[in-house]
């Protein structure tokens, strides 16, 4: 079951794959990091919500960040990352295709506990930027990136990490299915569809490949 509250996914994980409610969910990994994370969060007056089934932290229904846990560390991801300053270039950018996120990542309490104060720095930064309504600027691409897409990218950096991680052949494919359907309502269920495939890093014709295996 994908978690509906913050406290659910601190227990039983996002629920998005089998490891959900296990001891192997990685969110159990990272426990005590991403609690101190959720105190911080809450302590800069964000509102707390579960987007895509991980905790997000919103000013006024605007994403400013989100708390991720992954195998290898868990992060911080603010949304509009790429334009907080960071002279000591300690934000990470997941892959080159990522335009906005960027993310602190910790795996140790310590190392967090350390740095909880320019933590908290970028987040009251985050905030501005949100109050004075900056923007992104988006690349461009071969071809079109529907309203919806953006929107789902823009709910769920994890999303569109795992996207932009797919061969430029699979992008394409997803990107003509995704802007085939005149009706906006059509799109939007054709992503979500396409969304556990994407976030496993499956291509949008692997199952019917494997189907004739």
């Amino acid at each position: 079951m994908k978690a509906t509250t913050v406290d659910q996914y601190l227990l039983d994980g996002c629920g998005r794959c089998s490891k959900g409610g296990t001891p192997n969910c990685t969110v159990h990994k990272w426990h005590p990091i991403l609690v101190a994370m959720r105190e911080l969060a809450t302590e800069c007056m964000l509102t707390e919500e579960v987007k895509w089934s991980v905790p997000c932290y919103t000013l006024k229904g605007k994403n400013v960040l989100m708390v991720h846990a992954f195998m290898e560390y868990c992060s911080i991801m603010f949304m509009k990352g790429s334009l907080l300053t960071d002279p000591e270039n300690i934000l990470h950018r997941q892959t080159e295709n990522v335009t906005a996120g960027r993310q602190l990542r910790y795996t140790r309490i310590e190392d967090f506990l350390a740095q909880r104060e320019r933590a908290k720095a970028f987040i009251l930064e985050a905030i501005k930027l949100e109050e004075a309504g900056k923007k992104v600027e988006k690349r461009t691409q071969e071809e079109p990136v529907v309203d919806e897409l953006k929107e789902a990218f823009a709910q769920d950096s994890a999303f569109e990490t795992a996207f932009y991680q797919l061969t430029p052949g699979r992008q394409r494919a997803y990107l003509l299915h995704f802007a085939q359907p005149k009706q906006a309502a059509t799109r939007a269920s054709r992503i979500e569809k396409c969304m556990p495939m994407i976030l496993r890093g499956e291509g949008l014709h692997d199952a019917y490949q494997k189907g004739k295996k």
